[in-house]
């Protein structure tokens, strides 16, 4: 009897960060978002969504373009390719165990 391995081991080590977790959740329907929704919707500081962001940008989880609207700066966030895929099964994995997988 082959013994089927345990859905957490599909868990995204760099999604466990509540702070990390709900930015990518908050991107993940959208094709770019803007920091400052962004922030307000996970009502954080500056400071600890640059730092998340900058963490899951590091693991190429997602995208971070700088740039300008009028004459004043702005910054944005998208999921990259691979971490859309990473958190879908991060999302399948959660389903699983939470369904007694």
């Amino acid at each position: 009897m082959t013994q089927v391995e345990h859905p957490r081991h599909q868990l995204c080590e760099e999604l466990s960060h509540p702070v990390r977790f709900s930015l990518v959740a908050a991107i993940a329907g959208t094709e770019e978002s803007e920091f400052k929704v962004v922030r307000e919707h996970l009502q954080v500081s500056d400071s600890v969504l640059s730092r998340q962001a900058s963490a899951l940008e590091a693991a190429g989880l997602i995208g971070i373009r700088k740039g300008f609207v009028g004459k004043r700066p702005r910054t944005w966030f998208s999921l990259t390719p691979a971490g859309r895929e990473k958190w879908e099964r991060h999302l399948a994995a959660l389903t699983a165990i939470a369904q007694g997988g």
